[in-house]
C-alpha cells in the first residue's frame, strides 16, 4: 500500500508504506487498509483519503476518497494507480467554484486519464498500463461519485448495503441485457474482464452522479478493489460492517479474502459518519493544504 498525504503547496510529501492508516476527522472516521494478497509480489492498488485544511475549501469541496487498482507489468500498474489518485485530488481541489461536484470530478478523471495514457504511449516501460478508479466526495450529507472500471463503492444504512457504483465489466453488460442473473455474474469465468479502464485509451467513460441515499450518522461507506468482493458477497459485507468496529471490520475483510484465495491485491477504504458533538475526535484531526498544481514526480 502507498498512503500519501499532501501537506503543503511546495510538494512536501510523506510516504507511509505500512498496511493501515486510521484517521478521525471530526465528523468522519476513516480506515485505509491494503494487502498484497497471497500471490502477488507487488501491490498495484492504492487507497487514499483527502481532507483539506482550509475550512472554506472543505465546505465547498467536502472530503475525497479514492481507490484505484492498477494494471500493467514491471510495476507500471503501481504508477498508473498512484498517478490516478494524485491527479484526481490535485485537479478536483484546485478547480474553481463554478461547476457541480459531479462535473468537477468528471474533469479530474479525464485529466488523470490523459496523463496516464500519455505516459503509457510515450514510455515503453509503461506501455499498456491502466487502472480502475472509484472516487467518492462527501459534502454534508450528500455523497457524489465518479467511477471507471470495477473497483466499487457501497453505503451501509440500517444494516443494509447498497452499491453506489456499477462495474464496467463484460459480465455486468450481460446482466444489464438480461442474459445472466446478478448471482450468475458472481461466479462467471469472465467476470474480471474490464470494458473500461483509465489510461488505456485517449477517451474515458466516466460514470458520475449523486447517491440517492444520504450519508447520515452511523452510516458507513466502503470503497474496495475486486480483490475483496471477489471473495466476499454483498450480504456478508453488510454483516461485517454492521457488527464490527471500523478498523476491525477492515482487518477482518482482508483476512477473509486471503483465507478464501487472496489471488489479487486487496484494498479497503472505510468511512463512518460520527456525531459532530464528538469534541475528542476533532482534536485528533490531521489536515493537509490544497494540492499544488505542479506535476508530481514519478519513478
Amino acid at each position: 500500500m502507498l498512503w500519501k498525504k499532501i501537506f503543503n503547496k511546495k510538494q512536501k510529501q510523506q510516504h507511509n508504506h505500512s498496511h493501515s492508516e486510521s484517521i478521525d476527522s471530526g465528523t468522519v472516521k476513516v480506515v485505509v487498509l491494503s494487502d498484497l494478497g497471497n500471490i502477488r509480489t507487488n501491490n498495484e492498488d492504492i487507497g487514499m483519503f483527502f481532507r483539506i485544511a482550509d475550512e472554506e475549501i472543505r465546505k465547498e469541496k467536502g472530503y475525497l476518497f479514492v481507490v484505484a487498482d492498477g494494471m500493467g507489468g514491471h510495476q507500471a500498474g503501481e504508477v498508473a494507480s498512484r498517478l490516478a489518485a494524485e491527479t484526481i485530488s490535485q485537479e478536483y481541489f484546485n478547480q474553481n467554484e463554478n461547476g457541480s461536484i459531479e462535473k468537477n470530478l468528471h474533469k479530474a478523471f479525464l485529466a488523470a486519464n490523459k496523463k496516464i495514457y500519455s505516459m503509457a504511449s510515450s514510455n515503453p516501460q509503461y506501455r499498456g498500463m491502466g487502472t480502475t478508479c472509484t472516487s467518492l466526495v462527501v459534502k454534508d450529507q450528500q455523497i457524489y461519485f465518479a467511477h471507471a472500471g470495477d473497483s466499487r463503492a457501497y453505503i451501509l444504512q440500517n444494516n443494509s448495503i447498497t452499491r453506489i457504483t456499477e462495474d464496467h465489466t463484460y459480465v455486468q453488460e450481460l446482466v444489464n441485457r438480461g442474459d445472466i442473473s446478478a448471482d450468475e455474474a458472481e461466479t462467471h469465468p469472465k467476470r474480471n474482464i474490464l470494458t473500461n479502464a483509465m489510461g488505456t485509451k485517449p477517451d474515458l467513460r466516466v460514470d458520475t452522479g449523486k447517491s440517492a441515499l444520504p450519508f447520515l450518522e452511523n452510516n458507513r461507506l466502503l470503497l474496495c478493489s475486486d480483490g475483496l468482493y471477489d471473495y466476499i458477497k454483498d450480504n456478508e459485507l453488510a454483516d461485517i460492517l454492521s457488527t464490527k468496529p471500523l478498523h476491525e471490520a477492515a482487518s477482518y475483510m482482508i483476512e477473509q479474502a486471503k483465507k478464501r484465495g487472496g489471488h489479487d491485491n486487496i484494498t479497503v477504504v472505510l468511512a463512518e459518519k460520527i456525531s459532530t458533538d464528538n469534541e475528542s475526535a476533532a482534536k485528533e484531526t490531521r489536515d493537509f493544504d490544497l494540492p499544488s498544481t505542479k506535476e508530481f514526480d514519478l519513478p
